[in-house]
C-alpha cells in the first residue's frame, strides 16, 4: 500500500459500486444499500477507496454498518479512525447510541469502547431494520455505545 496518508471523507453516489466492491470482497452484506440509504464515508488514498463505513439513523440511535478495511490497509488504525468520524457525525446530528452487529470483528470493537448486548436492548426500530431482520444471522454480536455517557465519546477515549 502506498504510503500516503488515507483522506476521510463523504461517501457520494459516484462511489458506490467501489464500496459495495470492497463490502461483498470481504463478506460484508450488501443486499440493502439501496433501501437503507446510509450515510458512508470513504478512506481514500488518491482517487482508491480502501475504507468505508456508515452510519443508519433510527432517531437517537444509530446503527453503525459496513466499516471496511481493504486487507492490504489493516493494522494500521484506518478502521479506528473511520470509526470514530461515524461516531463525531452521528454526535452531531444528535445520535446518543451507536450499535452494531458483527460475525467477526466484536474484539475490534470492543477496543473500540463498545460492549455486548441483547438485541432484545436494541430499541424497535432498529431491530426492525433490514440488517437486524435478515442480512445478519442471530448469531452475529449484538454491541452497543453510549456516545453521550460518562467516559463516552466520539474522540476515541472511553
Amino acid at each position: 500500500m502506498s504510503t500516503a496518508t488515507p483522506q476521510l471523507r463523504t461517501g457520494t453516489a459516484g462511489d458506490a459500486a467501489r464500496v459495495q466492491g470492497l463490502l461483498e470482497q470481504n463478506g460484508l452484506p450488501t443486499g440493502d444499500l439501496v433501501s437503507s440509504r446510509p450515510e458512508f464515508i470513504v478512506a481514500c488514498v488518491g482517487a482508491r477507496i480502501i475504507g468505508a463505513g456508515a452510519l443508519e439513523r433510527f432517531g437517537a440511535t444509530a446503527l453503525l454498518r459496513s466499516v471496511v478495511v481493504a486487507a492490504e490497509a489493516r493494522r494500521a488504525g484506518l478502521g479506528g479512525l473511520i470509526v470514530r468520524e461515524l461516531e463525531r457525525r452521528a454526535l452531531a446530528a444528535g445520535v446518543r447510541e451507536m450499535i452494531l452487529l458483527t460475525e467477526t470483528a466484536s474484539d475490534f470493537f470492543q477496543r473500540q469502547a463498545y460492549r455486548t448486548i441483547g438485541r432484545s436492548a436494541v430499541p424497535a426500530a432498529v431491530q426492525a431494520s433490514e440488517e437486524f431482520r435478515s442480512l445478519c444471522p442471530e448469531s452475529a454480536h449484538c454491541m452497543s455505545k453510549n456516545l453521550t455517557g460518562p467516559g463516552q465519546g466520539a474522540d476515541g477515549h472511553g
